[in-house]
């Protein structure tokens, strides 16, 4: 077991790698909104948050095929 001086140096260099790995795992805004992107249209395959975005798309975007309300959840 490491005592005085050289614990001390072990403690610092432990410190710094962890705040080397804290920091390259930031968080990535571009990652985290793929993340809340939960539902897929079926049609354009474009992601949506939520249903009733789902629906709301459905309604404007893809008009031509007959939607039921079964196929929004």
């Amino acid at each position: 077991m490491a005592r005085g001086h050289q614990k001390a140096l072990s403690q610092q260099r432990n410190l710094k790698k962890q705040d080397a790995a804290k920091k390259g795992q930031g968080i990535d805004q571009k990652t985290a909104a793929q993340k809340a992107l939960n539902f897929k249209c079926v049609v354009c395959m474009s992601q949506l948050p939520d249903p009733k975005t789902y629906k709301q798309h459905f309604e404007v975007r893809v008009q031509f095929i007959n939607c039921s309300t079964s196929t929004f959840v």
